[in-house]
């Protein structure tokens, strides 16, 4: 059943009165929601995800109807996040709230925000906007409903922390480092405590 907007619109451009249903997600999307299952699955079975991949592969090769190949996206995620697990996991724990730790959010946003972190990090193919919007959309298909929000900050953080004039960046004046830095120059006394 049509609304009557739909009906108008559908008569306006001359078709039946249908919206048409545009494909929502893309072959790339697909592989990151199957890289956050690989990741997840690996980290609760206490597995090398690299080896669950190609557990995996293996069972597509002797039965293409039971098992879903691994797309070549899927398998450089989840091999780029087990090449790069410390440097990704410090990066979250670096932009996490003061009030978390990486261990305790739950394993879901663990898996998530390591595919979206290591997009933003290490795959130069993805636009920031983009692997944050994407990691705001999995948390939104997989987590409970206020996970999206502080993906979200975290993922924009990571993102920002890229660019030298942010105060979350390396090479900011406003960085951690720098103002622990800036607080070692003042003799004692003479900073201006409030």
């Amino acid at each position: 059943m049509t609304t009557d907007n739909e009906t108008e619109a559908g008569q306006a451009e001359g078709t039946s009165g249908r919206v048409p249903r545009r494909k929502r997600h893309g072959a790339r999307h697909r592989a990151r929601r199957r890289a956050v299952d690989i990741l997840y699955e690996a980290e609760n079975r206490d597995t090398d995800p690299v080896a669950l991949v190609e557990e995996r592969e293996a069972l597509w090769r002797e039965d293409h109807e039971s098992i879903a190949p691994i797309a070549p996206y899927t398998r450089e995620i989840v091999t780029g996040v087990a090449e790069e697990l410390d440097a990704v996991d410090d990066l979250i724990e670096r932009f996490l709230s003061a009030d978390w730790e990486l261990h305790r959010i739950p394993a879901v946003d663990r898996a998530i925000l390591r595919v979206s972190v290591w997009e933003l990090r290490f795959n130069p193919d993805i636009p920031a906007p983009i692997g944050v919007v994407e990691g705001v959309e999995l948390a939104s298909e997989y987590s409970e409903p206020t996970a999206a929000g502080y993906i979200n900050a975290l993922l924009d953080d990571v993102a920002q922390a890229d660019h030298a004039d942010s105060p979350m960046s390396d090479d900011s004046p406003m960085s951690d480092e720098s103002l622990a830095d800036e607080s070692e120059t003042f003799p004692e006394g003479d900073s201006d405590d409030v």
